[in-house]
């Protein structure tokens, strides 16, 4: 059953963060370098500024690995594969490999309306709507290259709805929350993209982090892990 969740947003003034508590941590892999955790929705990745936004998943995987280290983030919204290193050489050579965009990273998404090819790339500058932070936007002056593929895997006309799977070349702030917008096609369940019937489609953001592929930081060989969307 899906948990409805609130968002840190200043554009909003009602939020109320209450993360998910079950599970309160969820595992996909771990050894003596690394930790691939499965992220919820509504779960901060990293601890917020107030005090009331201290709960994350690095938090909680701090309980447990005390040195663990951030390598990436997930928006609050998003769900799914998220990578952390237990050591600093660790998460040099990690932080190195997303520096180079090498990691791969593909994330299942249901959006609205249908999609003007069944695959294709957004290339939309983006940077920080300031008056309305977090919310990102398309500018080409000032905006910094944000490169997003996608491919559609099936077109519901009846509900007027698209899965898709999105592959985020560079890693800009809701990267592809702003892309799947600008292409009229929002995420389902996006408190703060798109339309108020998209936002009122889902009870939560339907953007999980499908599929990660990287190098092991310490022994140099292929990783690669996949979790089945919840939605």
């Amino acid at each position: 059953m899906m948990q409805t969740t609130g968002h840190v947003s200043r554009a909003t003034d009602d939020f109320v963060y209450q993360p998910p508590q079950s599970p309160y941590l969820s595992l996909v892999y771990y050894d003596d370098d690394i930790v691939v955790a499965d992220k919820a929705s509504g779960l901060l990745s990293v601890p917020g500024k107030a005090p009331a936004h201290q709960d994350s998943l690095e938090r909680r995987l701090r309980r447990v690995w005390p040195e663990i280290r951030v390598v990436h983030r997930l928006d609050m919204a998003t769900s799914g594969l998220i990578l952390f290193a237990l050591h600093k050489q660790a998460q040099s050579e990690l932080s190195k490999q997303f520096q180079r965009r090498t990691v791969t990273k593909r994330y299942y998404a249901r959006v609205a309306g249908q999609l003007p090819q069944p695959q294709g790339e957004v290339d939309l500058p983006l940077r920080c709507d300031w008056p309305n932070r977090p919310k990102q936007m398309v500018c080409t002056d000032q905006g910094k290259p944000s490169l997003t593929g996608y491919e559609v895997l099936n077109y519901n006309a009846e509900q007027n709805v698209s899965d898709v799977i999105l592959s985020p070349v560079t890693g800009r702030s809701h990267q592809l929350r702003v892309h799947m917008n600008a292409l009229g096609c929002p995420i389902l369940g996006d408190r703060l993209y798109g339309t108020e019937t998209s936002r009122l489609a889902a009870q939560r953001l339907l953007l999980h982090a499908q599929s990660i592929g990287f190098i092991h930081p310490i022994t140099g060989q292929p990783q690669a892990f996949a979790l089945a969307a919840p939605f």
